[in-house]
Formats: C-alpha cells, sequence, structure tokens
C-alpha cells in the first residue's frame, strides 16, 4: 500500500527532475483542453474540469502505487455524471464522488486491487462501446452549433432532442467542427507523436475568434474560467440523499478503480515496471473525495494521458504532480486564453476521443470471440447504451462469471490492454 513516491524518490536526480518536468507539461497541455471538453460533456462547469485536473491529478500521482499515472476526469465518466447532474444537480454529482471516494478508499485498505480483474473483459468493451455512441451522439449539438435546452440524460429522449433543434444547426460551427474532426484523424496518423490534438483546437479556436463570430466559445456561454481554486466546502447531504445517490457511488467507484487499475497494467508494460494495486485504489479514493469538495468531477487513471506521460519521459510520479501543478499555473495566467476555446473544437476532441475508445480496428477480432462471449460485449454495449450503465455493469459482470464458473475458469484471466499508443486517445 505504500506510494510510490516513496520508491522512486530515494535515487532522484536533476537529470530525473529535467524529464519530469517536460514530460508532466506536455502531459498539461493535452489535459487542459480536454478536462474543459469532458467537464461541459458531463453537464458541470468547464471549471469542474480543470479542478479535477489540479486536485484529483496531484493526489493520484502523489498517493499512487504506479511510477508514471496521470490522474484527471475521463470520458468514461461522461455519461453517469451527465445522468446524476440531470437527476440529482451539482450537489449531488459531488456527494456522490464523495461517497465513491470512500468506498475506493475502502477497498484500498481491504486488499481489493485484484478482485477487479475478475470482471469479465467482454463487459469491460461492451459499457466502455456503450460510453463512446453516448458520448459521441452527445457532442453533436455543440460541433453543429445547435441552440436549445439541455438535451435530457437518456439516450433516444437525446436523439428526439437533436431532431428538434435541427433547424438550429450554425453552418460555421458544423463546418469548423467536422474539420477538427478530420484534421486530428489525419494528421495524428501522418505524425503520431505530435500533439495534433492541442495544436488543432487552438487553431480552430483562433479561427473562430477572428473570423466566426457565430462560433460560440466557452467563455461566451459559461463566463470567466477561475483563476484559482475555490475554497473547499461539504456538499449538502442527507441520508436520503445518499441512498438515493448509493448506486452511482457504487458505479463511480467502479469506473475508477477499473480504469486506473488497467491503466496502470499499461503503464507497467511501457515502462517494465509493477504498480501497487492497492495503494492505486486509495490513491483514487482520496483524490475523489478531495475533487468534490472543490467542486470537481470524478477522476480516476488516464489511459492516453499517462502513455503520453511515458512517451514524453516521465518516469517518476513527479511528472505528474508537475503536469497538475502546471494546469493550476495555466488557470491562474492564462484562464481568458482556456476561455477562449471555440465549442465546437471541443466537441471534435470528445468525438475523436469516443471513435478511439471504441477501438474500431478491434472488430475482426471481437467478431472471432465465442457466441456467448461476443453476446455478452454487444448486450453491455446495448444496456449501457439504451438503459443503464449501473444495469449494464451489474447484470453483464453476473453473467461473465456464471459463463466463466460453467467454462470451469477459476482463475480470472489477464486483462487486455488495447489502445494503440502512436498518438491516439482514449480518455
Amino acid at each position: 500500500m505504500k506510494p510510490k513516491i516513496l520508491t522512486t524518490i530515494r535515487d532522484y536526480s536533476p537529470k530525473l527532475l529535467a524529464a519530469d518536468a517536460l514530460a508532466g507539461i506536455t502531459v498539461a497541455l493535452v489535459a487542459l483542453p480536454l478536462s474543459i471538453a469532458i467537464a461541459i460533456a458531463s453537464g458541470a462547469t468547464p471549471a469542474a474540469g480543470l479542478i479535477t485536473a489540479v486536485v484529483a491529478g496531484f493526489i493520484i500521482s502523489a498517493l499512487g502505487g504506479s511510477r508514471v499515472q496521470i490522474g484527471g476526469p475521463t470520458g468514461a465518466f461522461i455519461v453517469i455524471v451527465y445522468g446524476i447532474v440531470h437527476n440529482h444537480g451539482i450537489d449531488g454529482l459531488l456527494a456522490a464522488t464523495l461517497m465513491a471516494g470512500l468506498i475506493l478508499l475502502l477497498a484500498g485498505l481491504l486488499g481489493a486491487g485484484k478482485l477487479i480483474r475478475h470482471v469479465p473483459e467482454p463487459v469491460i468493451e461492451g459499457f466502455t462501446i456503450g460510453i463512446a455512441i453516448v458520448i459521441a451522439f452527445s457532442q453533436l449539438k455543440d460541433l453543429s452549433g445547435m441552440r436549445g435546452a439541455a438535451l435530457p440524460a437518456d439516450f433516444l429522449p437525446k436523439l428526439a432532442g437533436l431532431w428538434s433543434m435541427r433547424s438550429t444547426i450554425d453552418p460555421s460551427s458544423l463546418v469548423l467542427g467536422i474539420l477538427c474532426v478530420a484534421a486530428i484523424l489525419v494528421l495524428r496518423r501522418l505524425a503520431p507523436k505530435i500533439p495534433w490534438l492541442v495544436l488543432v483546437v487552438a487553431v480552430a479556436s483562433i479561427a473562430a475568434v477572428m473570423a466566426l463570430p457565430s462560433v460560440e466559445t466557452v467563455a461566451a456561454r459559461y463566463g470567466n474560467l477561475p483563476q484559482a481554486l475555490p475554497m473547499p466546502r461539504f456538499p449538502a447531504m442527507s441520508f436520503a440523499t445518499m441512498v438515493a445517490l448509493l448506486p452511482s457511488a457504487l458505479t463511480i467507484a467502479f469506473l475508477a478503480g477499473i480504469e486506473s487499475l488497467l491503466s496502470a497494467i499499461v503503464a507497467d508494460r511501457m515502462i517494465g515496471g509493477a504498480h501497487r494495486s492497492n495503494a492505486e485504489l486509495i490513491a483514487q479514493g482520496v483524490a475523489n473525495i478531495a475533487s468534490p469538495l472543490f467542486g470537481g468531477l470524478p477522476a480516476t487513471g488516464a489511459i492516453a494521458r499517462t502513455a503520453t506521460n511515458v512517451n514524453a519521459g516521465g518516469r517518476t510520479p513527479v511528472a505528474g504532480m508537475i503536469h497538475a501543478l502546471f494546469i493550476l499555473l495555466a488557470m491562474m495566467l492564462a484562464a481568458p486564453l482556456a476561455g477562449a476555446l471555440a465549442l465546437p473544437a471541443l466537441a471534435a476532441l470528445l468525438i475523436v476521443t469516443a471513435w478511439t475508445m471504441s477501438e474500431p480496428h478491434r472488430w475482426p477480432e471481437r467478431l472471432r470471440l465465442p457466441k456467448l462471449d461476443l453476446a455478452l460485449l454487444l448486450l453491455t454495449a446495448a444496456l449501457t447504451v439504451l438503459a443503464d450503465l449501473t444495469l449494464a455493469i451489474a447484470l453483464g459482470t453476473l453473467i461473465g462469471i456464471g459463463l466463466r464458473i460453467a467454462r470451469g475458469e477459476i482463475t480470472a484471466p489477464q486483462w487486455h490492454t488495447p489502445f494503440r499508443w502512436g498518438g491516439d486517445d482514449r480518455d
């Protein structure tokens, strides 16, 4: 349960500090627009995404069991967070996140880190595909500049809401958004080591401010971003609220545990290391307790940002801590620039993220799965989209474990660790 920083700090050197600093700043440049985009897509304020990246990102690196894990808000939470905000408001989200943090902390203290591997891989893939579908459709409003009320949380009513707004499409926003999607997809394939995601969003936002007055920006819709962290406050919670939010809190805890440990496994394979799963869960727990106290979102280990950190030369938790501090510095000194980001460009960023999350290149492999495993994957994806993420995970896991027992598979298999490292962004 000992944090990795206590191990890595023994032989720390100026050379390691220089490498970690460069990697931390590189990751921060990617994380800043992504955190804003995830917060907006979740139905929260842009500031909530930045706060999460700063507070939770620092804690996950400082207390975690991985040398190179980068924490913050991720796309996996968008569906559940949007539903909580829609049904219970921001205070409900803060309460559910805090409860999830307590669950994760308890799980880590009880040594439950290895138990998460018993979740069947078809369930993990199924809900990831389902989340990707919901994220992509939820971004069509901002991508095309539609105007109207907030979209419903449920998928089919969301589609009906988008259809009813079709007459409000802004051609400039739509063209800009489509160009951003195409540019990110094409450029990262041609030169995968360049952070095209950041550059495309920046160039599109400059074009919008200078020549496209109908394109909405972050500041135009949400006002100026804060230039400091707010004072912490405890969210309003009653026993009835806690009972109502418990399923959501369990889902947040489950997703945070799955995503963080999967990211840590991927990081281990990239650097030849070995993470401490229970320390990682404890760090996720503390981070998800602290984040809502400052008004932040749920957080977990972010696979693509962790990979970016490794590829940029980060080798100790100091890189993740520097990443969080650099985002805080950007909030303090460059909040107006972040407020000028164009909403269609941020929507394009998340559509590309959703596309990468779904891993379309793996469908031939998926179609070769045993029929029952493929059916479980598709069922989990369908329930995630059309019903409820909690139901999808719970039912999928029960069915998957039942299938494993029926086959006589007692030991949990090793998770597949997908994700192409040449510049894709799954977060």
